[in-house]
């Protein structure tokens, strides 16, 4: 097989489109959250703290000089990230646990009765006689 028809084999498979897509989706909602974070959770956060904007948190190791830029820590982007981070992972926990209540409990299939020896059978066999008599 070339690999040309099996990377189209695995392309093609259910899982991998399926993948595909939550990737995709992934990506736009990462997008809808940073947006959510940076410019309506934060400004307002900001404000209660005296109109500080935490995009612009940071910590000069060295200042810039004519021959190279100023190296700093930007943690107030750090800060960005991690409540992009906890917003993203409060939304999936609830996206899941709400597919688990949607999710049918599964009855596990009836036992099967143990198979008699045929001495049993004929036992059994001769007690039902012997009820109809």
């Amino acid at each position: 097989m070339s690999i040309i028809k099996e990377f189209k084999a695995f392309a093609m498979r259910g899982n991998v489109v399926d993948m595909a897509v939550g990737i995709i989706l992934g990506v736009a909602f990462g997008k809808i959250v940073s947006s959510l974070v940076s410019d309506v959770l934060l400004p307002p956060i900001g404000l209660l703290m005296g109109g500080v904007d935490f995009s612009h948190f940071a910590i000069t190791l060295k200042q810039a000089t004519e021959a190279s830029a100023a190296v700093t820590l930007k943690y107030g982007i750090f800060i960005n990230t991690v409540i992009d981070f906890i917003i993203v992972a409060f939304s999936v926990f609830l996206v899941i646990k709400g597919m688990n209540k949607l999710k049918k409990a599964e009855v596990p299939p009836a036992p099967e009765a143990p198979k008699l020896s045929k001495e049993a059978e004929l036992l059994t066999d001769i007690r039902e006689l012997l009820r109809k008599s």
